[in-house]
């Protein structure tokens, strides 16, 4: 398979970047895993599902300190023709700055999959978010099918919202 280039974009103290070196495992499976949407997602499912993705994280990058991941974004895609947006979010410290407005655009703009002719997602709560992207409600429903299996991992107790950030 061939290595997709490298997007960077900076905008004050933070970085979005497709560089999956700089992609901090434990700080994406403990939010996911008390996501509504992957409640107990094991960290080798996840580890699994971004290497078989592009990725955006989020980091803040003040001077003179490390990285620091405060959100992340990926989309499972052919890079040609289809992708699928997932795993969306932005750590609750985080919110309100116009972080996740500014990620979405990075995606959606990415040079990467630039051309994607579909491009889909799933949201309970964020339509607004994701229509300021290009996202719309599909005109025609019911050409979409979907194959939902359980998984042993699934666990809706786990959901803690807002999510911690640890």
């Amino acid at each position: 398979m061939n290595q997709q280039p490298i997007d960077e974009y900076t905008q004050g103290d933070y970085e979005i970047s497709t560089d999956k070196h700089k992609l901090d495992l434990d700080v994406i499976h403990s939010y996911l895993t008390r996501s509504y949407w992957s409640p107990g997602i094991p960290k080798d499912q996840v580890a699994k599902a971004i290497e078989h993705s592009l990725c955006f994280g989020l980091h803040y990058i003040p001077t003179n300190t490390a990285h620091s991941q405060v959100g992340f974004a990926r989309a499972v895609t052919d890079y040609t023709t289809f992708a699928y947006l997932a795993d969306v979010f932005v750590l609750p410290s985080f919110q309100g700055r116009g972080l996740g407005k500014w990620m979405m655009e990075c995606v959606v703009n990415s040079p990467t999959i630039d051309g994607i002719r579909t491009f889909l997602l799933l949201t309970r709560d964020a339509h607004g978010l994701y229509a300021q992207s290009g996202f719309i409600q599909l005109p025609n429903p019911d050409l979409i099918m979907g194959k939902h299996n359980e998984v042993s991992w699934y666990n809706p107790e786990l959901v803690a919202w807002p999510p911690n950030e640890n």
